[in-house]
């Protein structure tokens, strides 16, 4: 008898749970297929998913996207560096940066921005897209263009390939692969969005720089820039970010044929014997080379030559006349170079990249303006010091 009421409970909620998702009101029968809502009235309505039937395609725009990062992804690492500084509660502490590079060879060379290691007095580690990590030892820096060469021994590497970047468009797409704020693997993409010269942080120029509207922010340092078939055209080096420390779309690289040029010095030497001709200059442009009386609208005035450099040896001059411009003091009567190797030649930018072609010990074509009389000397580069061109 006790069971009755039991069977008789289990009975009636077995009932109610066959009803109410086996009983579709609206047909005047048994719905098997669906579950059914109670809507806003009353009424029952089924859930129906539809799901896709085929795997999904992709367009050709995708197709090149997905090729492009799958390719270079195990090229691009993830580069920590570690740096003790003095903590007034804590004494000396560890403190750790982030960026990106790129391997360039099998035998494990990685390029990346001198800034991403600069000060990392407790070691350098990188890290692969295998998630594999390694120490690497510094081969050469070159804080003036911002790069540094590093070294790794792992096994199996996938170097990248790099491009010409001497003849790049505005308008062609591009891509970036690193690891912004420490997300690695992150690839963005955008367009080149002006070639320019501008001045990196410390100050020195980056001749041709690339600017990109493709996403890069803090850790995307040191990372490629890639065109649309994968190859490398710039070093992602920095935002104009008003202070954000964020991208805003105005990103920069380096032109890699920049990098190419200082490579060859690293490897062989752990530095970079920037050439140089021995002077210290100062760009002269229309209303100043008026007002001085100049035969020529622009170029650059030496200023001072720097005893034994290149420019002494080939008997250049420097002013010696001291003048001001505003508040800046400047010396005159030196020759004005007006062009390199039949290039022209308007402000130190000019110089700075003819430079990026050469290396010390070469030999080049100076044309300068000696008061009225125009000449040319042959110049052999000697290496860069501090403060001169």
């Amino acid at each position: 008898m006790k069971l009755r009421p039991i069977l008789l409970i289990v009975l009636l909620v077995g009932g109610f749970w066959f009803v109410t998702t086996h009983w579709s009101a609206g047909s005047g029968g048994l719905s098997l297929g669906h579950f059914s809502l109670t809507g806003a009235h009353g009424a029952g309505s089924a859930l129906e998913l539809t799901e896709a039937e085929a795997a999904p395609t992709y367009d050709t725009e995708e197709q090149n996207n997905i090729a492009v990062y799958k390719r270079v992804l195990p090229s691009v690492v993830n580069i920590t560096s570690t740096t003790l500084v003095f903590n007034f509660f804590y004494g000396t502490v560890p403190q750790q940066g982030q960026g990106s590079g790129f391997i360039l060879d099998k035998s494990g060379h990685v390029l990346t921005n001198f800034h991403v290691v600069d000060g990392a007095n407790r070691g350098i580690e990188v890290q692969l897209s295998n998630k594999h990590r390694y120490a690497a030892k510094v081969v050469g820096t070159d804080k003036v263009h911002d790069l540094a060469l590093l070294q790794i021994q792992a096994p199996d590497l996938q170097p990248v390939t790099l491009a010409d970047s001497s003849d790049l468009n505005v308008g062609q797409k591009v891509y970036a692969i690193g690891n912004p704020f420490g997300l690695s693997g992150t690839m963005t993409r955008g367009i080149i969005s002006s070639i320019r010269s501008i001045r990196n942080q410390d100050g020195a120029p980056i001749e041709d720089a690339i600017q990109t509207d493709a996403a890069i922010n803090p850790g995307n340092s040191g990372g490629p820039l890639l065109n649309y078939r994968g190859e490398v055209i710039g070093i992602n080096t920095m935002i104009a970010s008003n202070g954000a420390d964020q991208s805003s779309g105005i990103g920069f690289a380096i032109p890699i044929n920049t990098a190419k040029a200082v490579l060859s010095d690293l490897t062989r030497y752990g530095r970079v014997k920037r050439p140089s001709l021995g002077i210290v200059s100062y760009a002269i442009g229309p209303d100043l080379a008026e007002q001085m009386g100049l035969a020529a609208d622009s170029g650059v005035l030496i200023q001072k030559v720097i005893a034994g450099g290149a420019a002494d040896r080939a008997g250049l001059h420097g002013g010696d006349q001291q003048a001001y411009v505003g508040n800046t003091p400047i010396m005159l009567g030196g020759d004005l170079i007006v062009g390199i190797d039949g290039q022209e030649v308007t402000d130190p930018q000019d110089i700075s990249a003819i430079m990026d072609k050469h290396q010390a010990g070469d030999t080049i074509a100076v044309t300068v303006l000696r008061g009225r009389r125009q000449l040319t000397v042959k110049l052999v580069l000697g290496e860069a010091r501090e403060a001169t061109t």
